[in-house]
């Protein structure tokens, strides 16, 4: 490899390096402990205090500090959208939980396509190429299907899409439509998390699985892929 082809390949990697870089000091710097559930209970008082002091301060240090959580890959997203529920309710907390996670999913996007994007497109070929061509064909509806659903992993759905060559337009507006309804589930579980620390439990982190919030998911999902299988329908009679 020349020395221009290895500077080129270092430019490329750079973004996915930064992103990597900061996930490691997240946990260097044990920086982990203020995105738990006993932190957010300790510093209640203090947030809402600033929270009423300085509300516009508030809101966008809120989603700042989701985007580089949600960018770099922080564990937490959870509790944070607890804490947007908790801060601003259940309206503002979820619209601002879904904002600042569609922006720093679009960074980790980005990022993948840059470092990774060009070379994988350069190699594709047999069923990989295939694989391509369908996802893009109906990228809105796949994408919207893999959001909707809690079972896939927030940073895999970001990298995944961008190496299939999704344009950044879908995936922005699928991953800010797909992920309202499970924000908003976690934002109303903040929302009352006053009557939580005032009786010494702790909030039901897997409450998104359980039957009455995942089978309304799951309906809606299905809902999703429908044109997909009408589409391919159409297509059979016509063969």
């Amino acid at each position: 490899m020349t020395d221009g082809k290895k500077k080129l390949a270092i430019k490329r990697l750079l973004p996915i390096i930064i992103l990597l870089i900061g996930l490691i000091l997240f946990f260097v710097f044990d920086l982990y402990r203020y995105f738990t559930f006993d932190a957010l209970k300790i510093y209640q008082h203090a947030l809402f205090q600033w929270k009423s002091e300085n509300p516009f301060l508030a809101a966008i240090s809120f989603i700042v500090i989701y985007i580089i959580a949600v960018a770099f890959s922080f564990p937490g997203a959870t509790l944070l959208t607890l804490a947007g529920g908790f801060l601003f309710g259940i309206i503002l907390g979820t619209l601002y939980v879904v904002i600042s996670a569609t922006l720093g999913a679009c960074i980790i996007f980005l990022a993948a396509r840059y470092a990774f994007g060009d070379v994988l497109a350069s190699k594709a070929s047999g069923w990989t190429k295939k694989l391509e061509k369908g996802f893009q064909e109906n990228a809105f509806n796949y994408m919207l299907f893999l959001r909707l659903l809690p079972i896939f992993p927030f940073w895999l759905i970001n990298i995944v899409p961008a190496l299939l060559n999704v344009g950044l337009g879908v995936f922005f507006i699928t991953t800010f439509i797909g992920i309202i309804p499970g924000s908003a589930v976690y934002a109303a579980v903040g929302n009352g998390l006053s009557t939580i620390f005032a009786a010494g439990q702790t909030p039901n982190f897997g409450i998104i699985f359980e039957p009455q919030i995942l089978i309304p998911l799951i309906a809606l999902a299905i809902l999703s892929v429908i044109p997909i299988i009408y589409k391919k329908i159409k297509k059979r009679k016509k063969a």
